[in-house]
């Protein structure tokens, strides 16, 4: 005895749709979301303005509680505004984030196109050379760096770049040969055309927005480890805001002023958090042009 069974109901494509925001709103929630970083950038850039105080001498009595004496986050040990040094601290980690991925995406990217259009030997050997930056630890290499040049907010940027740059030559290295087998790349080639007009032409224009994404996407992690740098005493020295640095310096504040220590851990956090999302928007971005 055969058994009717319930007929499927029709679905568009041939698969159960999942619940999702339209297309036009989830396009606008892409750009409000890439737009913080736009906002972000200038409220970094207007610091000096807007901070009430200036983050280096004492503006009012040590260790007052926020919202109290006109400090809106309180004042540390020596009297200096709390809110006036998250701003100036932000302002370092943010730039100093946006620093390492231009200079990362300069070295490594250059690297990746050149070992991809010329391949052969010259492919090889910097491959290996970008393999073994990546065969170490990253965070060790970059105290070992900072260690060896000593610290300074210069210096713990040198050693950021020299162990982010192998992400990006890997990359745009993939990217580059993937594009050197689609056919106009052999009709250039076919044509006689150079390798450096090649690669400027025709297989730079074609890698440039992946490692742009992937760039934005390293935002937030960026500001995590430099800030966990700072945190172990390897950014600038006192008496200049950092946040990682003013969270660690007023730990036994903790119990009993705790705003202390944990402000300076929100600015991380949040310049954390815009720094994901914002990535996460322009690559929802950059799909939906494709």
């Amino acid at each position: 005895m055969a058994i009717a069974l319930p007929a499927a109901p029709l679905v568009r494509g041939g698969s159960r749709r999942v619940f999702s925001l339209p297309e036009s709103t989830s396009s606008i929630v892409s750009w409000v979301g890439f737009s913080m970083v736009i906002v972000v950038t200038l409220v970094c850039l207007a610091v000096p303005v807007l901070a009430p105080y200036d983050p280096l001498t004492p503006a009012g009595m040590p260790l007052q509680a926020p919202g109290k004496g006109g400090f809106l986050l309180g004042t540390d040990s020596i009297g200096r505004d709390i809110l006036s040094r998250v701003l100036y601290g932000a302002r370092s980690s943010w730039f100093a984030a946006l620093v390492v991925v231009a200079i990362g995406l300069l070295i490594g990217g250059l690297v990746g196109l050149i070992a991809g259009t010329v391949g052969g030997w010259v492919d090889t050997v910097l491959m290996r050379i970008t393999d073994a930056f990546l065969s170490l630890p990253a965070p060790v290499l970059a105290i070992a760096v900072v260690a060896a040049l000593g610290p300074g907010f210069v210096h713990t940027l040198i050693a950021v770049s020299i162990v982010w740059w192998p992400f990006y030559a890997r990359l745009v290295r993939g990217e580059v040969v993937r594009l050197a087998a689609r056919p106009h790349v052999e009709a250039a080639k076919l044509a006689g055309v150079g390798p450096i007009r090649l690669a400027r032409r025709h297989l730079l224009p074609g890698a440039v927005p992946n490692a742009i994404v992937a760039a934005s996407l390293d935002i937030g992690t960026l500001i995590l480890t430099l800030a966990a740098l700072s945190f172990l005493g390897l950014g600038q020295s006192a008496p200049a805001p950092e946040l990682g640095a003013d969270s660690a310096r007023n730990l036994s504040y903790f119990l009993q002023q705790w705003w202390i220590p944990v402000m300076p851990g929100i600015g991380v956090l949040v310049l954390a958090l815009i720094g994901n999302v914002a990535g996460d928007c322009l690559r929802n971005l950059m799909k939906g042009s494709r």
